[in-house]
């Protein structure tokens, strides 16, 4: 009974803001509040209102809330662990296997040389011109030092 009253009171200032609103011609903004003020109303009205009051105030409710977040807090912690290994059920049955670390990924390219593999030679200073010829030499002088 005192859910329905405050939700009926809530709704009552709700459009009386909302006909504030539309007075100020803000129709859209005005609308809007309209339509969060009758949620109250259409709450009450459906039952949701007197369900939810039955299930606050009910022990059971609140024990089975309970068990609801130990099975949250498990599977957290459970995929929490997993991602700190870095394994998924394929890494583990390729470990079983002995297979850990020679898996490569089927579309995966070929490695790329580390900066230790080879000597990096320094590109010789080329003269800049002014030719429109030449408005790319500076991108090919980067690609050529990438071995592009």
């Amino acid at each position: 009974m005192i859910a329905e009253t405050v939700c009926s009171a809530a709704s009552a200032a709700g459009l009386g803001i909302a006909v504030v609103t539309a007075y100020r011609k803000r129709y859209l903004a005005a609308v809007r509040i309209a339509a969060y003020s009758l949620v109250p109303v259409g709450l009450v009205m459906t039952g949701v209102v007197g369900w939810l009051a039955d299930t606050a105030f009910s022990p059971t409710a609140w024990a089975g809330f309970g068990v609801l977040g130990v099975a949250w807090l498990l599977f957290a912690s459970t995929r929490a662990v997993e991602r700190r290994r870095g394994s998924t059920r394929a890494d583990r049955k390729a470990a079983a296997r002995g297979e850990r670390g020679n898996t490569v990924a089927p579309t995966a390219s070929a490695p790329s040389l580390g900066a230790g593999t080879r000597p990096a030679a320094k590109p010789a200073a080329a003269p800049r011109s002014t030719g429109s010829g030449d408005d790319f030499s500076d991108i090919e002088a980067i690609l050529k030092k990438h071995g592009i």
